[in-house]
């Protein structure tokens, strides 16, 4: 059997330097054609980033290109607030507790001040942190706060018109009346946006000394205020303004009756449960028509611990207004106090009230009583000029007030 021979054949074109030379050109090519589309490749995320670009103008722009519209500044969110103060007093440009280059508060000023919505406990905490006016870099005239506590109108206020006109200056008046109180006041009149924010008072509960403090917070703010007298829709003045503004300027002290009475109505009316706060040695009795000093009035409202004992255990017969200023005085600030009243009343009829004058008791002789009956202890020296002030004087006595006043009170006729 003859075996198949199988021949190797070799290549049909011979491998030659031509080719050689046409393969390398060749690679190169191709190398080269790869070398540009990467780079093409990698260009490729800027160029669709700068198309973005074009169509987004709030995008931020890269630095290689060309500039593009500023964006539009979005809010940025504050950090957390601290808790806010208490609400603002008023849109005028005087921050609490402070006035004018002047040193004065002017009446626009002292209108937004009576203006508010605080709580009672916001109003005291605010009143109670009033810069002292020594402590104001600004120069102050002191005035007199005049406090009236009223459940209504003023009947006596024709009066008192007479009295504050020329003196703008040198007072401030703040009148708490019940809330649903709504007569209105001519913008003429002196007590023209006086009123303070109220609450209904009860005769013999807490809610009168409540009403007090409420005067007094109001009357504090205003840094200038230096005295506070608390006087009821019954009472009148029993000298001109610039007597009883000098006569309480320059004073010393305080004046609030603070007696010892060891009767049913004194004495009697401390609750042993009261003890060791208060003790039978601290209690104290006295007008509640009283006339203080910024320091100690500033205490007064500031008390949160006796205010509390008082609220708690001296309830009917005994009553709030009698006994808490006078005892809050004698235990603390008796120093400081006259220990006298200046408001006028008569008590000669004798009862659990004073006399209440009608229109006929309106004499010369009655008012001079009044006014120069008694002597006194002022700044160290006696003197006749004790009371300021007398109550109770029915509406019907405004006629004849009126009548002679221009020649007792110095008013113009």
């Amino acid at each position: 059997m003859a075996i198949e021979k199988h021949i190797v054949q070799p290549f049909s074109k011979p491998f030659t330097m031509a080719n050689l030379v046409f393969h390398s050109f060749s690679f190169v090519i191709g190398l080269s054609i790869g070398i540009l589309i990467s780079l093409h490749l990698k260009n490729f995320p800027l160029i669709l980033q700068s198309s973005f670009i074009s169509t987004n103008p709030i995008a931020v722009q890269p630095p290689p290109l060309p500039p593009i519209p500023s964006p539009i500044p979005q809010p940025s969110i504050p950090p957390p607030l601290s808790p806010p103060p208490p609400p603002s007093l008023s849109n005028s440009s005087s921050e609490l507790g402070t006035s004018n280059s002047s040193g004065t508060v002017s009446l626009k000023e002292q209108k937004f001040l009576m203006m508010h919505n605080m709580s009672d406990e916001e109003l005291l905490q605010r009143a109670s942190m009033v810069p002292r006016i020594e402590e104001s870099p600004h120069q102050h005239t002191p005035k007199v706060a005049f406090m009236f506590l009223t459940s209504g109108p003023l009947p006596l206020a024709p009066l008192w018109e007479k009295f504050f006109e020329g003196h703008e200056s040198l007072y401030t008046i703040y009148v708490h009346s019940h809330p649903d109180y709504n007569e209105t006041v001519p913008e003429t009149s002196v007590f023209y946006g006086r009123r303070i924010p109220s609450q209904p008072v009860y005769w013999g509960t807490m809610s009168m000394i409540d009403a007090e403090k409420r005067l007094l917070a109001n009357a504090l703010l205003d840094i200038s205020n230096q005295r506070f007298v608390l006087l009821s829709d019954s009472c009148i003045p029993l000298f001109s303004f610039k007597r009883i503004y000098d006569y309480l300027i320059s004073s010393n002290s305080s004046f609030l009756s603070v007696y010892d009475d060891p009767r049913k109505p004194g004495r009697g009316r401390y609750n042993p449960q009261m003890s060791p706060l208060i003790n039978i040695t601290d209690w104290g009795k006295g007008s509640q028509w009283f006339e203080l000093h910024r320091d100690i009035a500033i205490n007064v409202i500031s008390d949160t611990k006796y205010y509390s004992a008082f609220k708690q255990y001296c309830q009917p017969p005994c009553y709030n207004d009698e006994h808490y200023i006078p005892t809050l005085v004698n235990m603390f600030y008796g120093e400081l106090n006259s220990n006298r009243s200046i408001t006028w009343v008569d008590w000669s009829r004798g009862g659990p009230h004073p006399r209440k004058f009608g229109w006929r008791d309106i004499t010369d002789e009655l008012l001079n009583r009044a006014r120069n009956g008694t002597e006194c202890i002022y700044n160290g020296d006696i003197t006749s000029m004790c009371f300021l002030f007398a109550r109770k004087f029915s509406p019907s006595t405004l006629k004849p007030l009126l009548r002679i006043a221009p020649l007792l009170l110095d008013f113009d006729p």
